[in-house]
């Protein structure tokens, strides 16, 4: 291969490393809220409502509460490990001071 060539195309291998491990980790979370919301919030939810916690049955608290603050927490995770993905790339949008830009 050339100089030419070779500054032409560069080594972009590592994008499509980035890109499966993103998508692994969005594949992952994905299946923890879908278990969350739809199987214990919808499928378990008899099965769960045998379980009492503070007076409110187990399963309501899935349907209503539960799936909701687990999605929440699900975007924290998501952004944190996105972060922290970022960083070990080299695509992070800090200075050198370590802030944002």
């Amino acid at each position: 291969m050339s100089e030419s060539n070779h500054a032409e195309n560069p080594d972009t291998s590592w994008r499509e490393e980035y890109w499966k491990r993103n998508l692994r980790l969005m594949a992952i979370l994905l299946a923890i809220w879908f278990t969350v919301s739809f199987v214990f919030g919808i499928l378990l939810v008899e099965q769960l409502n045998e379980i009492v916690i503070a007076g409110f049955p187990l399963g309501f608290w899935f349907a209503q509460q539960g799936s909701i603050y687990v999605f929440v927490l699900l975007i924290l995770i998501y952004a944190k490990r996105m972060d922290r993905l970022d960083v070990e790339y080299g695509v992070d949008e800090r200075d050198q001071n370590g802030d944002r830009s």
